[in-house]
């Protein structure tokens, strides 16, 4: 057996991850670790003579070769994707329903854009093909070739994933590009809804409510620029969640999907409510893709109510928890709009950075923002300062103008850039984890232990109303990486023993299907094996993504 390890002069994901794309069959079987859910940046193969001239002409040229044509599990079948050949015919077919210049994407450069993020450090491929779509029936027709071809489908929105779920298939895919499909269809004024397509921005959405004077909002804020469809297939939350909940609430009042045969459904009406039938809304919710495209949403507005920040500063995350489950428990809990944890490491990192007015005080800290009327705010105020200090709050500091508030808001919207700042030449790891709210002093004390022991550096933030938080881990190597990846498999696994789950927002994608049979029980991922056989048995929907492996049966193996 001969070790491998990506050169330095090119970046070791980019090598992990190439994927020869024309020409020469390859077979290369990487050897990854049980205990991390992202391989090492050193690979073992099990290669012949020409095994390894492929891969070094790889290294220098990934557009020269091509992957074997791959089978994939569904649901304890198996899946014959399409040969190279039958790709070429599915893009002949894509270029004639699609003639405009620039709608269907073959640039190796583009593709390979379009199939790895420079946040995720899971495994990647490129795409075949990229399509640049705009209505619903572009993508219905798009699908029909992919389902005629057997040819991979994954969905492409704002690219801002954390765990690879845009990634190419290693046998060929192609790439369906909804950005393009940015457009707010339909405001409903009088029944606080809005129609979009599924391209759109959630920032973009609120946005515009605002400049043409809607008093509304759309709660749902995750990282900036996330795409209504990604929000959707992610079940994302955000700072919001602790007063207006996740996408699997009622913000999404129905779906327009096109399923992997490209039929084309939408899984309710308008209504606020409905006892209609299954809620075939929330299938789509969290499957990441797998089950269809959705392409157009009506979402449910809220009035937009005045708001104020604060901030507190605690001795420790126990402490600081403790203050949150008094204040979201009293009478004023209705109050509070967000309650943010920034560790003292991050607020360290901020004042470093120099992206905020003036530096603060370097402790595990809160930030919330109320909202009412301005007597419930007072109220809710006082009964906050109470609290706080009640837990050995050290500082309370609350906004006097909404320009103040802008900024000590933003102190919390730095963090990743601020976390990174701090240790010149590092990358971050972004990952997130949910809990119990009582047991999220426990895991944050026993993860600052685990970076401890092994030498790494870490910021901390959460949404610590609901348990959720993000761990921003630092490195600058490859051995860092290995070592980082390892802390997160631990992380994970001691959420989960915690009555938690192993994503509170980012989603599964690759980097933690490993980890979903152990949270949900394999009854119930054989159960979501199933719907995803019913709905999609070619397997042709976003394959290698949210459905943990199995053992794959082909011919003569």
């Amino acid at each position: 057996m001969l070790r491998l390890r990506p050169p330095a002069r090119l970046p070791s994901k980019f090598c992990r991850s190439l994927q020869p794309t024309h020409g020469i069959k390859l077979s290369l079987r990487r050897l990854s670790s049980t205990n991390s859910s992202t391989p090492s940046s050193t690979f073992a193969y099990r290669a012949g003579p020409l095994a390894l001239a492929v891969l070094f002409g790889a290294l220098l040229g990934y557009g020269a070769f091509e992957w074997r044509n791959v089978n994939s599990s569904a649901g304890g079948r198996t899946t014959r994707y399409a040969s190279l050949s039958e790709i070429r015919l599915g893009i002949e077919e894509l270029m004639k329903i699609l003639p405009a210049s620039g709608a269907v994407v073959t640039e190796p450069n583009a593709l390979r854009t379009y199939g790895f993020s420079e946040n995720s450090y899971h495994p990647s491929s490129p795409h075949s093909v990229v399509v640049r779509v705009k209505t619903t029936d572009d993508v219905a027709n798009v699908v029909k070739i992919a389902h005629k071809y057997r040819i991979p489908v994954t969905a492409y929105g704002g690219g801002t994933s954390l765990e690879g779920h845009f990634a190419g298939n290693p046998s060929g895919s192609i790439c369906i590009d909804l950005s393009g499909m940015d457009k707010i269809l339909q405001i409903n004024v009088e029944d606080g809804d809005l129609v979009c397509q599924s391209g759109t921005r959630w920032e973009d959405i609120n946005a515009t409510l605002e400049e043409r004077g809607i008093p509304m909002f759309f709660p749902l804020d995750p990282g900036p620029g996330a795409t209504i469809g990604g929000m959707i297939g992610t079940g994302c939350s955000g700072t919001n969640a602790v007063r207006y909940g996740t996408a699997k609430g009622e913000w999404f009042l129905n779906l327009t999907v096109v399923l992997p045969n490209g039929e084309v459904i939408k899984t309710r009406r308008r209504a606020r409510k409905s006892s209609a039938g299954f809620d075939t809304t929330k299938l789509f919710i969290g499957a990441e893709g797998t089950l269809g495209i959705v392409t157009e949403a009506t979402l449910r507005l809220t009035p937009l109510l005045p708001t104020k920040v604060a901030m507190a500063q605690f001795p420790d995350v126990e402490h600081a928890v403790s203050a949150v489950q008094e204040i979201l428990g009293g009478p004023y809990g209705v109050n509070i709009r967000c309650v943010e944890l920034v560790d003292d490491y991050t607020i360290s990192a901020i004042n470093k950075a120099g992206l905020v007015e003036r530096a603060y005080p370097v402790k595990d800290s809160l930030f919330f923002k109320i909202q009412g009327s301005e007597d419930s705010i007072k109220m809710a105020s006082k009964a906050i300062k109470n609290a706080v200090k009640k837990h050995g709050s050290s500082k309370f500091e609350f906004a006097g103008s909404d320009e103040e508030a802008e900024n000590l808001w933003e102190s919390r919207k730095y963090a990743l850039t601020s976390t990174i700042a701090s240790d010149p030449g590092s990358r971050a790891w972004t990952t997130d984890v949910c809990v119990p709210v009582s047991k999220l002093p426990h895991l944050v004390q026993e993860t600052k232990r685990d970076l401890a022991s092994v030498g790494l550096k870490a910021g901390i933030v959460g949404h610590v109303g609901d348990g959720n938080f993000h761990a921003l881990i630092l490195f600058h190597n490859d051995e860092e990486l290995e070592i980082v990846s390892q802390v997160v498999h631990r992380l994970v696994e001691r959420a989960i023993s915690l009555d938690g789950t192993c994503t509170g927002e980012h989603g599964v994608g690759v980097g933690k299907k490993e980890f979903l049979s152990h949270e949900l029980g394999e009854g119930t991922v054989d159960l979501m094996r199933k719907l995803k056989l019913a709905i999609d048995p070619l397997n042709i929907m976003n394959p290698g993504k949210l459905y943990p492996d199995e053992t794959i049966k082909t011919k003569g193996n």
